[in-house]
């Protein structure tokens, strides 16, 4: 039995969303479905046509596979999800959606760099061209919209270096020329922010980040408006980028915690970003939560929350301190990906990924994913880095 979960809190949506036990002989959990293969019931019933919630290919969907799309479309406030099988593959099915030969794409300086390297390496051989445009253009982007503009691409923060956009103000300008509103909301999940009630028409997710949530499974989703779901779901059927059936149990499993875990990451994230603002080593902070950061602004007023990824500034280092910092750590894990329960810290370095704006920190960039470990532990493991980092000197 479906529930009417309308003006439900988010923790009982994700507690409840897309659940119906009774059709799975009670079980609390929608098991694991490995089909590929669905057998119709007569002539009949193969000839029948059928909906897209009635399993007849395993790559087209199963109870499994719907149980998650109904969670994350009713925790951003979409009409429709399709799932991937990856953050990538998302990003890419949403952007092939809407755009053909003799097309422009606009698109923010500091999205995640393969979201970049999709648009400026591979879609422009099929013949649609990208502007890239500074992610503090506010309501400036109408100049950039041209005729044949058919998307504009956010990432609020931006991938590494969290710059704030003024999703509401871009999102007007776009629609004033018919044109698409796409953001990248795996920073901030459906429970941060609500993408489609400021003016976004898709919203794309690395569900191997906070909904999967242990590191341990690859998956992207794509939730959208009942305009944009027909195109959408016609490019993931053309492209077949459906996703494995255990990873979609984990992110089912992942995402009924999610509420519990995000709010301690975010409270964990915020003691270590306020502990690191007052070290000598450190010359920012780029967390919009901070309201020392330049996004802080617009981050409270269409934000509800904060995740547990931001970036740091140090002071300038040699490359033998860094090293001395990095292998010095014992909590922080050094991985690509985040959103999992553990911390990590990379190196990161933007510069060679902008066009339309310059990165020129004072000193080396690191980027920092604060677990769900005690923010005092991971305090004391910083300092001793730190400490090895003086020891180079």
């Amino acid at each position: 039995m479906t529930k009417d979960l309308k003006g439900k809190r988010p923790e009982t949506v994700l507690t409840h969303a897309g659940r119906d036990p009774q059709a799975n002989f009670g079980a609390v959990n929608t098991p694991v479905y490995r089909a590929s293969t669905i057998l119709s019931a007569s002539y009949a019933d193969r000839k029948r046509a059928k909906g897209e919630r009635e399993p007849r290919y395993g790559r087209r969907g199963t109870p499994t596979t719907f149980t998650l799309e109904d969670v994350l479309a009713e925790i951003e406030g979409a009409d429709a999800a399709v799932l991937c099988p990856s953050g990538l593959s998302a990003i890419t099915t949403a952007l092939m959606a809407f755009l053909r030969q003799g097309d422009h794409l606009l698109m923010a300086d500091c999205v995640y760099g393969p979201a970049r390297n999709f648009a400026s390496k591979l879609i422009n051989r099929y013949g649609v061209e990208t502007t890239f445009f500074d992610p503090a253009i506010g309501a400036g982007i109408g100049a950039l919209i041209r005729d044949n503009t058919k998307v504009v691409y956010l990432e609020a923060p931006g991938s590494q270096t969290f710059e704030m956009q003024d999703i509401p103000a871009i999102a007007a300008a776009a629609h004033a020329r018919n044109c698409i509103v796409m953001t990248d909301n795996t920073w901030a999940t459906g429970l941060f922010f609500k993408p489609f009630e400021h003016g976004c028409d898709v919203s794309v997710h690395a569900a191997t980040k906070y909904i999967v949530g242990h590191s341990d499974a690859m998956l992207g989703a794509v939730t959208c408006t009942h305009a944009t779901y027909g195109p959408i779901r016609e490019m993931w059927g053309l492209l077949g980028v459906a996703a494995a059936p255990d990873d979609v149990y984990l992110g089912t499993r992942g995402v009924r915690t999610m509420q519990v875990r995000l709010e301690q990451h975010q409270k964990n994230a915020t003691e270590v970003a306020t502990w690191l603002l007052g070290r000598p080593e450190v010359a920012q902070v780029l967390y919009p939560a901070l309201p020392s950061d330049p996004g802080h602004a617009i981050w409270k007023r269409d934000f509800t929350g904060a995740s547990g990824l931001f970036g740091v500034v140090l002071q300038p280092a040699t490359e033998a301190q860094l090293e001395a910092f990095f292998d010095n750590l014992e909590l922080f894990g050094m991985g690509s990906s985040w959103g999992g329960y553990e911390s990590l810290a990379i190196p990161a370095d933007p510069s060679d990924n902008r066009t339309a704006t310059k990165w020129a920190p004072a000193g080396p960039l690191i980027r920092l994913h604060i677990g769900l470990e005690n923010p005092l532990d991971l305090i004391a493991d910083l300092e001793k880095g730190f400490k090895a980092m003086h020891r180079m000197a």
